[in-house]
């Protein structure tokens, strides 16, 4: 019998990829999603692939409605799911000050509330069977800020901060904890980070940043492929002793590496620039 993982928002992104390379894999691969039409999405994409995946409807950022959609799992399962992927959630840019309450919470319940909801609820049953995987999909932002996505950064640094102490927590009971870190990978995830979803994106201040990061939102293609990501997702589960965190990605990588080794004025003044509030000192003519 293959083991079983559910993933989490599984019908698009990061998630429908790794929900496709799991099962290309022989995992038993439940991929939690939040309407109907989502879950023939994903059923579809795994029919054209030639592997079988899956579905339960649920809403993360719903407690009821997480509890009835794992305990379906529960039941689906024979009560031994083996690993979860909490991979549901998304980004949300915007300056600190522009962003209300509402959202900040929103942003919050998805990406850090709702993944230790559901590991609240999968965990008795791994420790009663003495083994599980709980892979949480952080970002580089768990590791450093950048202007503009302040609490999409705050968001992944409490998911971080939180997994490393369930990390330690649960590894005495046989359960692995893991961290994904990638960097930007082509997804929705990021075109649907704009400014103009805000109730009132017109700030003077930072409006030709805003400009700036609707246009790059829209040139999502060119960034790298997201199998990248799912394939070390498979990898994170496939090891007997995996690693506590896994950087995916060059920009990811680089980006880590400067914030530890360059100082922090000079590393706030290039995210700066490039996030477009500041200015370079001399003009670079193939740099607009």
């Amino acid at each position: 019998m293959s083991k079983s993982v559910v993933i989490t928002g599984a019908n698009s992104g990061i998630g429908l990829v790794t929900a496709l390379e799991l099962a290309g894999a022989g995992y038993d691969v439940i991929g939690t999603v939040r309407s109907a039409a989502k879950a023939e999405m994903l059923e579809k994409a795994a029919a054209d692939k030639g592997v079988a995946v899956r579905t339960v409807e649920l809403d993360v950022n719903d407690a009821a409605s997480t509890e009835a959609g794992f305990k379906q799992v529960d039941d689906m399962t024979d009560g031994r799911l083996w690993a979860v992927v909490n991979n549901a959630g998304y980004a949300q840019a915007g300056a600190v000050e522009d962003i209300n309450d509402e959202l900040v919470r929103a942003q919050l319940e998805t990406n850090l509330v709702a993944p230790m909801r559901i590991a609240r609820l999968v965990l008795p049953g791994m420790k009663a069977r003495g083994e599980g995987r709980i892979v949480n999909v952080s970002s580089v932002a768990g590791r450093l800020s950048t202007p503009l996505m302040g609490w999409y950064c705050a968001s992944k640094h409490g998911l971080e901060a939180v997994t490393d102490a369930l990390r330690m927590e649960v590894e005495a009971d046989g359960v692995r904890v893991i961290l994904v870190e990638p960097g930007m990978f082509a997804t929705d995830v990021w075109s649907a980070a704009t400014p103009s979803a805000l109730p009132d994106p017109s700030s003077a201040r930072y409006a030709g940043a805003y400009a700036r990061t609707e246009a790059l939102g829209a040139q999502t293609k060119r960034l790298p492929d997201p199998v990248w990501v799912a394939r070390t997702i498979r990898v994170a589960l496939s090891n007997p002793l995996p690693m506590a965190r896994y950087v995916v990605g060059a920009d990811a990588v680089g980006g880590i590496l400067a914030e530890t080794l360059v100082p922090t004025a000079i590393t706030d003044y290039a995210k700066s620039v490039a996030a477009g509030l500041r200015s370079l000192p001399v003009r670079i003519p193939f740099l607009k």
